[in-house]
C-alpha cells in the first residue's frame, strides 16, 4: 500500500541550513508505541487490495512535522518554515490529502494569526518546497487527484480552515483560488465578517457578506468547509450554497456533547444537500460517554454513528492528525486559537496520545483493517476512505 515515488527529500534541503529554524524536529515515524489494527493474513490482502484499488483520501489532516521543544513553538512559526513530514506521508497509503496549513498559526508579522500576509507567505513557501521533490504534487483538479494515484505520488490540497484573512475584500476569495486553494472554511473558533465560529453565541448566523462569499467560492469552484462554523452559521451555509458541503473534520455531538462536534440537525442538512462528513481524531475530540478514553474505537464510534443517520454516501475520515506531540501542541497553542471553546463540561481522562491514529503514517492503514475486520464490504470502504468526497469534488470544482 506503501508504494509511493519517495527518494528521501527532506523539506527545505534546497535552503543552506542558516536559512533554516533551529529546531530538531520529532521523528515521523515510531514517535510512539500507537497499536496497530490486528488482521489475519486474508484480511491483510484485502487491505492492500482496497490501497491499490482505491483512491484513498484525508478530508483533513497536517502533514507538517512538529519540533519536539514545543514550548518555542510560536516563535518557531514565526520564521515561515512549516516542514512538510515526505517520509510519513510515504508511508501513509494516502493518495490524496487535504492539508489544512496551520495557518492560525502563521504569525510572521503577528501575533494574532490569520493575517493576509502571512497566510500568503504560509502557502508560497509551503508550495515553493514542495516544488521542489517529485512525490507530493499540488491538487487543482479531481484528475490531478486520479493521475497522482496512477503514477505512485500524492495530491496536495491547499485547505484553509477559516476565512478571516479575507477580512471584507471578496476579491482575496479569487487570489486565494489563483494560489492554488480549493477548500475553505467559514470560520474557526472565533467569527469574522462571513460568520460565526464555534465559541460565538448560537443564533449568530452567516452574515450578508458571508452569503457572498459563499457564491463567490460556487463561482470559483472552492469546496466550502463549516467544521469550525458554529451551528448557525453552519446550517446558514449549507442553504446559502448552490453545490453541496464539507465538514472536513467533525464527529457527533449526540456521542459527545461538546461545540467542536455538530449536532444532528447540522450533519443531516450537509448530507440532504449532497455534501460529507469527516471524522475527525484531534485528540480529546472524538470520544463517547461509554468510551471516554480517546482511541481508534471511540473514533469509529462517531463514524458508525454518522453512517447510521445519513447513510455511508455522507461520510468519510477528515483525521485532523499530524507529526508530532499533538496533544502538546494543543496546550502550547490553546489561547492562540482559542481551543478551550471546543471543549465541553463533562470531566474525560487525558490521553498522551490517540491510539491507532496518532499520525498520517497509521492513520488510514489502520482505519481500512478496522472496517475490513468489522464486516463493511470493499464497496462501502472505497466510498468512506475516498469515493464519497471524489463525488462531491466531481461536482464543486468546477473549470
Amino acid at each position: 500500500m506503501h508504494n509511493k515515488r519517495y527518494d528521501g527529500y527532506r523539506a527545505y534541503q534546497y535552503l543552506d541550513p542558516a536559512d533554516l529554524p533551529r529546531a530538531e524536529l520529532v521523528p515521523q515515524l515510531g514517535r510512539v508505541n500507537s497499536t496497530r489494527v490486528p488482521t489475519t493474513a486474508e484480511q491483510e490482502a484485502r487491505v492492500e487490495a482496497i490501497f491499490r484499488d482505491h483512491l484513498i483520501i484525508s478530508l483533513h489532516d497536517h502533514c507538517f512535522v512538529a519540533p519536539k521543544d514545543l514550548a518555542g513553538f510560536l516563535e518557531f512559526r514565526r520564521t515561515g518554515r512549516e516542514f512538510t513530514a515526505y517520509e510519513g506521508m510515504a508511508a501513509s497509503g494516502m493518495d490524496c490529502v487535504f492539508d489544512a496549513m496551520m495557518d492560525g498559526t502563521a504569525m510572521i508579522t503577528s501575533r494574532a494569526g490569520w493575517k493576509w500576509d502571512d497566510v500568503i507567505f504560509d502557502i508560497g513557501m509551503r508550495l515553493s518546497d514542495i516544488a521542489h521533490q517529485d512525490m507530493v504534487k499540488l491538487a487543482l483538479t479531481t484528475q490531478d487527484i486520479r493521475q497522482a494515484k496512477a503514477d505512485g505520488r500524492i495530491a496536495f490540497v491547499v485547505s484553509i480552515e477559516g476565512a478571516a484573512m479575507i477580512e471584507n475584500e471578496l476579491d482575496r476569495i479569487d487570489v486565494l483560488y489563483g494560489l492554488g486553494m480549493r477548500s475553505l472554511g467559514i470560520a474557526y473558533s472565533e467569527g469574522n465578517a462571513l460568520g460565526a465560529g464555534l465559541k460565538e453565541p448560537a443564533h449568530y448566523g452567516l452574515t450578508d457578506f458571508g452569503k457572498r462569499a459563499v457564491k463567490r467560492m460556487n463561482q470559483l469552484g472552492i469546496a466550502i468547509d463549516i467544521s469550525h462554523s458554529n451551528d448557525q452559521t453552519s446550517l446558514d451555509t449549507i442553504a446559502a450554497s448552490k453545490d453541496p458541503i464539507f465538514i472536513t473534520h467533525a464527529g457527533a455531538r449526540a456521542l459527545w456533547d461538546t461545540p467542536r462536534l455538530k449536532p444532528d440537525e447540522v450533519i443531516k442538512a450537509c448530507a440532504d444537500k449532497g455534501g460529507v462528513i469527516g471524522i475527525e481524531a484531534a485528540p480529546h475530540t472524538t470520544i463517547t460517554r461509554d468510551n471516554l478514553r480517546h482511541t481508534l474505537e471511540s473514533f469509529m464510534q462517531h463514524f458508525e454513528y454518522c453512517v447510521d443517520l445519513v447513510g455511508i454516501d455522507h461520510v468519510a475520515f477528515g483525521p485532523d492528525t499530524l507529526f508530532g506531540d499533538h496533544v502538546g501542541l494543543h496546550s502550547a497553542l490553546r489561547e492562540a486559537l482559542s481551543l478551550g471553546a471546543s471543549k465541553g463540561t463533562t470531566p474525560y481522562p487525558q490521553v498522551e496520545f490517540v491510539d491507532g491514529i496518532e499520525n498520517p503514517a497509521e492513520a488510514f492503514p489502520n482505519i481500512v483493517r478496522w472496517l475490513v475486520t468489522h464486516g463493511y464490504s470493499d464497496e462501502d470502504i472505497a466510498k468512506a476512505v475516498g469515493g464519497n468526497i471524489m463525488r462531491v469534488l466531481d461536482e464543486v470544482w468546477v473549470r
